[in-house]
Formats: C-alpha cells, structure tokens, sequence
C-alpha cells in the first residue's frame, strides 16, 4: 500500500505549506461527486486521526482515511502546468474510467 508523489508536485506542496506558515502535509481522499461517481479531494492536514494512514514521499507527508485508502492505494500524485492551467493529476491505477472533463473516475 503505498501513495506517492513526483518531484514536482512535492515541490508545489512545499512551497503551499511554507507559505501558509502550518500544517502536518498533504491530505488526500475521495468523495461521491461527478458523473463517473468519485471525484479527488485534496486539503491540508493539521492534524493526523488515529484511523489515517500516513505516507511520507520526498519530504511531505500524504494523509489518507480508512474510507479512502481502497480508492487511492496505488496513486501518483503530480503537478503539472499546461498553457494557462495548472494542478494536480492523479495517476491512479484503481480507476476503471474517467469522465470527459476528468473531474470523476469510477472503479
């Protein structure tokens, strides 16, 4: 079980946090949203719960509930700038479809 992160989108969650001033990392999950059914759900952390699973990869700590670890187990996170636009990809292996704007994925 394992989530990762590039070196770029390691580097965008560093600068995040060192500009907000706080935060124990990264907080990653999942919610029922989209027309695929599932859609990412990115925060930061202030706090670890007892029942989160905690991953750390080139400096940032990834925190994960129980609920959404079935979903994201597997994953690489990036972050990526293309024209005008820019954020974070996931690359996940669990996901059997997307929707066409990318917001959604089912499994």
């Amino acid at each position: 079980m394992a989530i990762t992160l590039t070196n770029a989108a390691a580097a965008r969650v560093k600068d995040f946090l060192a500009n907000r001033g706080k935060g124990e990392g990264l907080r990653l999950g999942v919610r029922t949203s989209g027309c695929s059914g599932m859609a990412y759900v990115i925060e930061f952390a202030d706090t670890i719960d007892p029942e989160d699973t905690v991953f750390e990869d080139n400096g940032v700590k990834l925190i994960v509930d129980a609920k959404s670890m079935v979903y994201l187990d597997g994953t690489e996170v990036d972050f990526a700038k293309e024209g005008l636009n820019e954020g974070f990809q996931f690359k996940n292996p669990n996901a059997k479809d997307s929707c066409g704007c990318g917001e959604s994925f089912n499994v």
